[in-house]
């Protein structure tokens, strides 16, 4: 159910940086007939969280990212690691750092290009390194 949910969250986050005058809330309920009540609740947590929290996750993503700037990497690898930070460091229900990044690698074989996994991949297990609250026992 999460894995279609972080789907969903990915197309509605792809979307929204190209209609800005449509609301996410508007691309969420073209999934609501199609996609379990679930998984739509989740990528509607996950969306709220990315914009809630989308300057400190930028930040967060541009520090682990040394030669790359957001606005050259590819829409659909840049909202892939939006959701993933936003799991690891602001989910009111933590998800363990390895289901996190092994998601989004999933999500960049699927969607990205054949070089999106491992730049996904590196980023995100920096910014896991990074975080204190991944690294305990």
């Amino acid at each position: 159910m999460k894995h279609q949910a972080r789907e969903v969250a990915l197309q509605i986050l792809f979307q929204t940086e190209f209609a800005t005058r449509i609301s996410y809330q508007d691309f969420l309920a073209l999934f609501e007939d199609t996609v379990p009540k679930e998984a739509v609740e989740y990528a509607d947590q996950l969306v709220r969280g990315v914009k809630d929290h989308q300057t400190e996750i930028d930040a967060t993503i541009q520090a682990k990212s040394a030669h790359w700037s957001l606005n050259r990497m590819s829409i659909v690898d840049r909202n892939i690691l939006r959701i993933s930070v936003y799991e690891l460091k602001f989910s009111p229900t933590p998800v363990k750092p390895g289901i996190t990044i092994n998601e989004a690698i999933e999500l960049a074989k699927k969607y990205g290009s054949t070089e999106s996994s491992s730049f996904v991949n590196g980023i995100l297990d920096a910014v896991s390194k990074s975080n204190p609250s991944n690294n305990s026992p």
